[in-house]
């Protein structure tokens, strides 16, 4: 049976490894600057789902889903906010 500690850690690598998942579509648009292949709608959702997650984590006092989904939520609405941002300049541009 694993310990609390150990439950911790668990959630801890698997809230890094979500966590670090979306730093390659930040790259992405970054470096491209365009957001014309994002789904804004699965960003939105996603986010709404991370936020209950860390409401969720903050409930039961976990600090794996409180940090890991805190750390998630603040890149889903860069990502999101950058997406919008390109996305404007897109339909300027055309």
């Amino acid at each position: 049976m694993l310990t609390r500690w150990m439950t911790e850690l668990v959630g801890l690598l698997a809230g890094f490894c979500t966590t670090v998942s979306l730093l390659p579509q930040l790259h992405r648009l970054w470096r491209t600057k365009s957001a014309h292949d994002l789904s804004l709608t699965m960003f939105f959702v996603f986010g709404l789902g991370i936020m209950l997650w860390l409401l969720y984590g903050i409930g039961i006092k976990s600090f794996a889903v409180i940090a890991t989904n805190s750390v998630s939520l603040v890149l889903v609405v860069v990502i999101y906010s950058l997406a919008l941002h390109y996305e404007h300049h897109d339909t300027e541009r055309s």
